[in-house]
């Protein structure tokens, strides 16, 4: 499997908890609100077991100019290190991929001295075909980089807004 890594990261003003718990733990029509062609979350279901480890939910997407009926996905946890590390995978993906098989996200919190949290948030996307991989690299270096950018922005608005948890 051939995979493309991006990264970025910014500085939230909450405690470690909100930081740690807000992107997989509130609500995920706020995290992922669509930006230029990602398509906005509209919700889930069978979320019973989210934000526990092997825990799992069906994502459900808006339709977009590549499929009119929308699409699912299903989000699995695979790592949660309390208020340190998540990782999960976004998988059986039920939309046009053009070749992409899954995703893989990671968000990691460390606290700052100043009092202050440094959120590093990573993708990595996989894909099987050689032929397509550099519009890959270009969708997960350039578009993907772009709308992880709009999601921590998202994401810091509800850790700082004390944006209630939906799960925990």
């Amino acid at each position: 499997m051939i995979t493309t890594r991006v990264e970025t990261s910014a500085i939230y003003k909450c405690s470690l908890e909100r930081a740690f718990k807000c992107p997989m733990l509130c609500d995920i029509t706020k995290v992922h609100t669509g930006y230029f062609l990602s398509p906005r979350v509209t919700h889930c279901t069978n979320d019973e077991t989210w934000g526990k480890v092997g825990g799992s939910r069906r994502t459900f997407f808006a339709a977009t100019a590549f499929s009119k009926e929308g699409g699912t996905a299903l989000d699995t946890v695979l790592d949660r290190i309390e208020n340190k590390y998540w990782k999960i995978e976004v998988s059986d993906l039920k939309f046009p991929t053009m070749g992409i098989k899954k995703f893989q996200g990671e968000w990691y919190t460390t606290a700052n001295d100043n009092g202050t949290i440094t959120v590093r948030y990573v993708y990595t996307l996989f894909t099987e075909s050689t032929l397509l991989y550099p519009f890959h690299w270009f969708v997960t270096k350039v578009l993907w980089r772009i709308y992880m950018n709009h999601v921590l922005e998202n994401v810091r608005k509800m850790a700082e807004g004390n944006e209630p948890f939906v799960q925990d």
